[in-house]
This record gives structure tokens, C-alpha cells and sequence, in this order.
């Protein structure tokens, strides 16, 4: 988690059992084939809006793209399965 003092949102580099790097899938009309990396979930400290940083798009793209977290899905994800703000992805010790 990252906040400077003053800031307006608060950055974390896990949520939901993914961690920056980690491949995410998107349910977005704008994303079919493409591939995501999960980078940040962000909160608004003001009026509590959140959204996901990830990045990618088309092969080759490193775009920097900010999606809903109902959007956001694990890598391995089937039809069907919850999202990640849904069914986080746990880690079983």
C-alpha cells in the first residue's frame, strides 16, 4: 500500500490475491485479445471510488489501462467465474 500525505488516492500494489505483474483477464468490449497485468488498486480517499490499474492491450502494447473491479478476473479464468472483487484468489498454505 502506497500513500503520500495529502494524496487524494491510495495505491496498492496487491488485491484480491494478485500482485503487480500478475496476468489479469478483462471483460471489456475494448479488451478482447488482449492481455493485462495487474499494477495497482486504487481507492479515491474523497468519495471512495475505486478502480484496477492494469497494463497491456494488443500484442506488444504496454498501454496503462484503468477498469471497474467487477471487471477484473484472474488469468486463469473460466466462463462464468466470479470476478476477483467477488471470489478473491486466496492462497492456500
Amino acid at each position: 500500500m502506497a500513500s503520500d500525505d495529502g494524496a487524494k488516492v491510495r495505491r496498492h500494489r496487491s488485491w484480491a490475491g494478485v500482485k503487480a505483474g500478475d496476468r489479469v483477464e478483462i471483460d471489456d468490449p475494448r479488451a478482447r485479445r488482449s492481455s493485462f497485468e495487474f499494477v495497482a488498486y486504487v481507492e479515491h480517499l474523497a468519495n471512495g471510488e475505486a478502480w484496477v490499474e492494469v497494463v497491456g492491450g494488443k500484442r506488444g502494447d504496454r498501454k496503462l489501462w484503468n477498469f471497474r473491479p467487477d471487471q477484473v478476473f484472474p488469468h486463469s479464468a473460466r466462463a462464468k467465474q466470479p470476478s476477483l472483487v467477488d471470489a478473491p484468489q486466496l492462497l492456500l498454505e
